[in-house]
This record gives C-alpha cells, sequence and structure tokens, in this order.
C-alpha cells in the first residue's frame, strides 16, 4: 500500500525550531485532503502561493481569465467529486471568479473559489487599499458557505470547512477568503503541522427512510405508462452500475438530460431519448434520478406533460427540492447511490415489468424517429447544416467513445444534445442549469487534464467568443483538446440585418468568413478549415488519433439556424407596434 498524505506529512515531520508560514499551511491542507490540481490566473497577491504549489508538486494550471479558470474547477469537480479549486487576486479577479462560483452553485458542482483579498483593518473603514473590497459579503448570497481565515493556525479548519461544505449534502460552491497578510504569517512549523484537519467522511451516506422506500416502491408498481428521467446528479453520483441495474430489472424506459447521456449507453434498449415528446406526454408515473423539475422540464407542467394525470416519484439529497413546481407522490429524500440501493433491495426477484404495450409504444417511436433523421445525418452538404455537421462528429464519438464531449452554443447546443450518441458516463460536458455561455475552453482544459482523456469540444461561434482566447492555454499545456468551431457568422444566424438600413451590422452578425482556426495556429496548434461533413469527419479524426491541441473551423450555412436554439419563447414578445 502506498503512503497516505498524512503519512507523508508525518515521515517531513519539521525539525525543531524550524518556521513555516501561510502559503505552505494551504498547500499542505490541500495536498492532505488529495487536492492536487489548481485552476488560477496569477496576480497580488497570490502569484508567489502559485509558484510555491507548483514547487511542491501540485499542477496549477493558469488561464487567461478567472472566469474559465473557475468553469474548470467546477466541472472538475463533477468529474472528480472532489471540490475543485480555483484561484484568483482580490477584487476584480474575485469578481471575475464569482460567475463561475454561482455556476456551480446552481448546477452542484462542488468547488472552491479562493482569493487573496486586502487587510481588515483597512476595508471595515474604507481606506482605500489596493482593490479594496468586502469580498466575503459579496460571496455570500451566491454560494453554499463562505469563510475568510485571519490567522495562520487557522488555515487547516478553514479549508477542512470549506471542503465539507462543497461536498457534503447538495454539493455547491464555497468561497474561501485569504487576505495578503495571512499567507506570509509565520508560526512554529511543528504546531502549523498539527493544525492541519484532514476531513474523514466528507460526503456521508444519507440513507432513504424505508417507509419512503415502500412508498416509492408502490407508486411505480401501480404504473401503467412508466419513466426514469436520469439528471446530472445522476451522473455525478457516480453509482453507474446500480443505476442501470435498477432501470433493467425494473424495465422502465429512461430519458437522460443532457450531462447524463451515457450513464447508459444511448443505443440502449430501454432509451427513450428519441421518444421524448411522447414519453413526457404518455407516462403516468415518472421517476426523477438526479434530475430537478426546473425551466429544463418545463416545471413538470404544461403542454410538453399532456394531459394526463401524473404521479412523480424523486429522489433528491434535499428537502426543500420536492414540491418545487408540482406535487411528489413519493419523495425519497437521500444520496442518489443510498436511494438506488434501497430501490433494488426492495424490488427483490419478482418484480413486474411496465406492460409490454406501453414499451412497444415507446420502441417504435424511437426507432421511427430515428430511422426518419438518418438521411439529413449523412448528407454532404456545402456549405454544412447542423445535421451533416453534427452527423459526422455522431460518427467521431461513436468510434472513439472514450473521448469526452464539451458541448455549448444555441443550435451548436441543442441539435448536438439530441443527435450525438454517448455511450459511457461523464463524457458529455455542456452549459447546465443555467444554460450559461462561455464555459466551453475551461471545461475542456479541467476534461483533459482530470480524465487524461482526449476532448471534442464543439461550439457555436457566438459562445466560442466569450472563451476562444484559452486556446492558448490548451496549447500552452499541450492538452489533447480539439476545438470545433461551428461558424455560420451570426448568434443563431448570420443573415440578420440592420432594420434602418444603417453602417452598422444587425446586433446578430459577426465578421463574414472569420478564420478561427489561425487563432490556434498563431499558438502553435493545429487549424483546420473544413467546409464539407466529410472534411469535418476527417480533421476531427486525424486531431483525436494525434492528440495534438486542433481547431477546425466548420463552415455552416449562414442561414442555418432559429432564433435561440430551441427556446425562443423565452424572449419577450413587444406589443407596442412603431409607425
Amino acid at each position: 500500500m502506498g503512503n497516505t498524505a498524512a503519512d507523508t506529512l508525518a515521515q517531513e515531520a519539521p525539525e525543531a525550531g524550524a518556521l513555516t508560514d501561510g502559503f505552505h499551511l494551504v498547500i499542505d491542507a490541500l495536498k492532505l485532503n488529495g487536492i492536487n490540481n489548481i485552476y488560477n490566473v496569477p496576480g497580488i497577491p497570490i502569484t508567489d502561493l502559485g509558484r510555491f504549489m507548483q514547487a511542491e508538486g501540485m499542477r496549477v494550471l493558469s488561464f487567461r481569465h478567472e472566469q474559465h479558470a473557475g468553469y474548470a474547477a467546477a466541472i472538475a469537480g463533477f468529474l472528480t467529486r472532489k471540490p475543485g479549486v480555483c484561484l484568483t487576486v482580490s477584487a476584480p479577479g474575485f469578481l471575475n471568479g464569482l460567475t463561475s462560483l454561482a455556476h456551480a452553485t446552481t448546477n452542484c458542482y462542488p468547488m472552491i473559489l479562493i482569493s487573496g483579498s486586502s487587510e481588515r483593518e483597512i476595508v471595515d473603514l474604507m481606506q482605500g487599499d489596493y482593490e479594496e473590497m468586502d469580498q466575503l459579503a459579496i460571496a455570500k448570497p451566491l454560494c453554499k458557505a463562505a469563510y475568510r481565515v485571519l490567522h495562520a493556525e487557522d488555515i487547516g479548519i478553514g479549508i477542512a470547512r470549506a471542503i465539507r461544505a462543497a461536498v457534503s449534502g447538495r454539493p455547491g460552491g464555497v468561497y474561501l477568503d485569504l487576505p495578503a497578510a495571512l499567507l506570509g504569517q509565520t508560526m512554529d512549523a511543528a504546531v502549523g503541522a498539527k493544525s492541519l484537519v484532514k476531513v474523514i467522511d466528507a460526503a456521508p451516506s444519507q440513507l432513504p427512510a424505508p417507509h419512503a422506500v415502500a412508498r416509492a416502491l408502490d407508486v411505480l408498481k401501480g404504473a401503467k405508462k412508466p419513466l426514469i428521467i436520469l439528471g446530472k446528479g445522476a451522473a455525478y453520483a457516480q453509482a453507474d452500475e446500480d443505476i442501470r441495474a435498477l432501470v433493467e430489472k425494473s424495465g422502465i424506459p429512461y430519458l437522460p438530460m443532457s450531462m447524463a447521456k451515457g450513464l447508459l449507453p444511448d443505443n440502449h434498449p430501454l432509451s427513450a431519448g428519441a421518444a421524448r415528446s411522447l414519453v413526457l406526454k404518455e407516462a403516468d408515473v415518472v421517476m426523477l434520478i438526479g434530475a430537478r423539475l426546473n425551466w429544463l422540464l418545463s416545471h413538470g407542467k404544461g403542454k410538453q406533460w399532456g394531459e394526463a394525470p401524473k404521479k412523480f416519484v424523486q429522489i433528491d439529497i434535499e428537502p426543500k427540492e420536492m414540491d418545487s413546481n408540482v406535487e411528489i407522490a413519493a419523495p425519497l429524500v437521500g444520496d442518489i447511490a443510498s436511494c438506488v440501493k434501497a430501490l433494488l433491495d426492495g424490488m427483490g426477484g419478482n418484480w413486474t415489468q411496465p406492460p409490454a404495450e406501453w414499451l412497444n409504444t415507446v420502441v417504435s417511436k424511437r426507432d421511427g424517429n430515428i430511422e426518419k433523421m438518418a438521411p439529413r445525418l449523412q448528407n454532404n452538404n456545402v456549405p454544412m447544416d447542423f445535421h451533416g455537421a453534427l452527423g459526422a462528429l455522431r460518427k467521431v464519438i461513436a468510434d472513439n467513445p472514450d473521448v469526452v464531449l464539451v458541448n455549448e452554443g444555441a443550435n451548436t447546443l441543442d441539435f448536438a444534445r439530441s443527435i450525438i450518441d454517448m455511450y459511457k458516463p461523464r463524457k458529455r460536458l455542456d452549459v447546465g442549469t443555467w444554460g450559461v455561455m462561455g464555459i466551453g475552453m475551461g471545461q475542456a482544459v479541467a476534461a483533459a487534464v482530470e480524465t487524461g482523456c482526449p476532448v471534442l469540444c464543439v461550439e457555436g461561434d457566438s459562445a466560442f467568443g466569450f472563451s476562444g482566447m484559452e486556446v492558448e492555454t490548451i496549447c500552452r499545456y499541450n492538452l489533447p483538446v480539439c476545438v470545433v468551431v461551428f461558424n455560420n457568422g451570426g448568434i443563431y444566424r448570420g443573415t440578420d440585418v440592420n432594420p434602418t438600413g444603417g453602417a452598422d451590422v444587425a446586433t446578430t452578425v459577426f465578421v463574414k468568413d472569420a478564420r478561427y482556426d489561425k487563432m490556434m495556429e498563431a499558438f502553435g496548434g493545429v487549424g483546420v478549415y473544413a467546409t464539407s461533413p466529410d472534411e469535418l469527419l476527417r480533421a476531427v479524426t486525424e486531431a483525436i488519433k494525434s492528440g495534438k491541441p486542433t481547431l477546425v473551423n466548420a463552415v455552416i450555412d449562414e442561414k442555418a439556424g432559429t432564433e435561440s436554439g430551441r427556446i425562443g419563447n423565452l424572449n419577450p414578445q413587444s406589443v407596442v407596434s412603431k409607425k
């Protein structure tokens, strides 16, 4: 057996009279708890902390903007179930990282944002320190917990509290404020070592009540047209084998939300992904596993859900999530792994699967839709449409199921999540609950670092604009990332016109014939210009094979695309007519 972090620290016990400081106590506390990757932007007052971290064997990845370092840390938390750590400078850097911290909290990703800050005695009197800001007060409403450490001897407990808060219960973002003077404080090294805390059982199991399990099984037994919806919480739980066993033993069709795709393969016999509209409208009992009835599921009501009355079974670790939009007939409160295991045990050996008529209806609709879509995915049009381009990338993932797919955009996202099948869990990463743009490059970097797998990052040209400079980061660390930019010259499409006829282009139009591939070449990566699905397939296949940083500028018909992808209804409509 290898040494634990605690053993290593014990073997390196400091000599009598030796001193340590805040820098090294932060490093030792993180390493003691198995956190070795840091995503950051260097600057005052944390530049030396990053240097010392690297000197102590931690991997410190520096980005060009804090928001993207934060998105990397957030998705690292999702992939590893340990807090991803983002390190920023004070005030403006902290504010840049705050968007990703709120994103992590909304999506239930464990993340810790650590920011340097000004000294309390100056901030509290508002005396105008360098980048003065009460960062703790600003962060509190946007994360699960926020802590400030003022004394070196409290660093160990402060980091321990941040770790436990980030991963326990419903995971989320935590802010840790480290004033500049703290890092330079010194203390006896032996005393410092004893002040460190190794977090034990940071995310303890929360078992569901036996009567709640029995109630949920009774509701499922009474179903004629049951459906299971898998959310990204189910993927985060890493209870993959038991979730698959539950689906297969119950015989219930399942619908994966986008980041749950691959938890069971999208070509599984019980997959209802290609029959989404049918199953949502017709199901009489719906079991939610790690999914919330938010806007992504039309809040569990309305036309999407049809007129048939429904009963909901919901598994969630947060009791307040129940009845958030509609009545939950069978709430099952606990962690997903424990709840799924309890359901499996309660089903016994003689579970009656759903009526064959329901299963046949779902399969018929699913297979019919797949057959109808197939010719559109095989076209080789020039310029490309979304279906032909994504049909090519669909084949890339089918041939390389270990590739991690990162995906964002409007049409690029909406079409991709229904067209590209996934075969393994946690291989599809996208914009999450907020639908926030700009996650692409940060998530691509973290996916490559945390998994060691090749990454295919499929971006709309608008989405790419939020984080495009991070291609330099991809090249600097020589990561196996292939970025595909779907370039149709605008937001949604490139054909809008200025209604005044003035010299300015329409608000949604970009520079025509932009060469995003040249950006990657500028930093030493591979740039490819692709105008057909066949060219796109060859370029991406070669990029995955080579492992070299690559950007493929995929030229999409500027007329392709619809307003806001498939959620244009969320844009309010004006009722005022100007004559």
